[in-house]
């Protein structure tokens, strides 16, 4: 780890034509166009720093960010992408109460400081994804563009005029087409790339192949953490709310909202065609527990199984779902 007395902390403000960088928190910014060239020509000017850039920190923006991110951190150097309500509350609580680019960069650069010295910073850091995984992810982001364009379509046809209600149906059957052959596309390359990790998890309730394939493309991280982390990464880890002898109400938040969405549909399934799962969550209920509450339970410990079973290399037997605490918690 680089000496913070040293070291550059390079905040990033990513918009989708602009890359506004600041090399530190008191650094004018540069301004480089969010595209090829311009990340090339930020490269140049970071080689340029005469210091050693100890970390880059960057807002998640709902993809415009991945170019910078994966570049960057192809070529050796430390990134992370973080929680646009994590870089505002920070922002925040430095009195950063006026936005630009220039003075979101500067707090990013910040930031980037305080989480160079996080006892956190290794499992932070961006990890470039494989080709493999990106082009799913790629096919997984359209499936859900079309199916939302078809509900749009299918509820505007019972309120449309009779006179624009076949252009509709036309729509939707385009629609339907694009749908089945993503489907096709998305299972040809789970077949081809994944098989060897979904044959694991064979014959588990719930894990279809939607949610095999968003398990692939946006949890790269199955298998390789403990039970507290991957519940964390997700979002369904109940996390403390005290506060000296108040003892709040334990609440799940943030965490990846495609695993969750997934895992979410998945667990309805589970717990009613799965015989441990179900008596689980039926145990909950009795025990007074709010039926949402008893569902993020399940969903937890449906987790723990897909990540003790692709941590143990062995495949999947009903065994897992009788003792998820004995594989990968530590």
């Amino acid at each position: 780890m680089a000496d913070a007395t040293e070291a550059v902390f390079v905040g990033i403000d990513v918009s989708k034509d602009w890359l506004e960088v600041a090399l530190g928190e008191q650094a004018r910014t540069t301004r480089w166009t969010n595209d090829e060239q311009g990340v090339t020509g930020l490269l140049e000017h970071l080689g340029q720093a005469g210091q050693q850039v100890a970390l880059v920190v960057m807002e998640a923006t709902g993809g415009m960010e991945r170019l910078a991110a994966a570049t960057l951190c192809a070529r050796g150097l430390a990134v992370m992408v973080v929680n646009p309500r994590q870089a505002h509350d920070f922002a925040k609580a430095l009195g950063l109460l006026a936005k630009s680019d220039a003075i979101d960069a500067r707090a990013l650069a910040q930031f980037a400081r305080t989480l160079h010295a996080s006892d956190k910073r290794e499992q932070m850091l961006y990890r470039v994804p494989s080709q493999e995984q990106e082009e799913l992810l790629a096919m997984i982001t359209r499936r859900s563009q079309l199916v939302s364009m078809r509900v749009a379509e299918d509820n505007r046809l019972h309120s449309a005029h009779a006179s624009q209600r076949k252009s509709i149906r036309l729509v939707i059957k385009v629609l339907d087409r694009q749908i089945g052959q993503l489907d096709d596309d998305i299972g040809g390359h789970l077949k081809g790339h994944f098989d060897a990790k979904l044959r694991l998890l064979r014959g588990l309730k719930g894990i279809g192949p939607n949610t095999q394939a968003v398990l692939m493309a946006a949890l790269p991280e199955l298998g390789t953490l403990n039970t507290r982390q991957i519940g964390k990464l997700v979002g369904v880890a109940p996390l403390a709310r005290d506060s000296g002898r108040h003892r709040g109400r334990r609440t799940t938040w943030g965490g990846r909202a495609t695993v969750r969405q997934a895992l979410y549909m998945a667990t309805l399934s589970a717990v009613r065609w799965d015989a441990t799962l179900k008596r689980f969550y039926e145990r909950l209920c009795a025990a007074g527990k709010p039926r949402k509450v008893a569902l993020v339970a399940c969903m937890r410990k449906l987790l723990t199984i897909i990540n003790a079973v692709i941590k143990s290399g062995q495949p999947w037997q009903p065994s897992y779902s009788q003792a998820p605490a004995a594989h990968g918690t530590t």
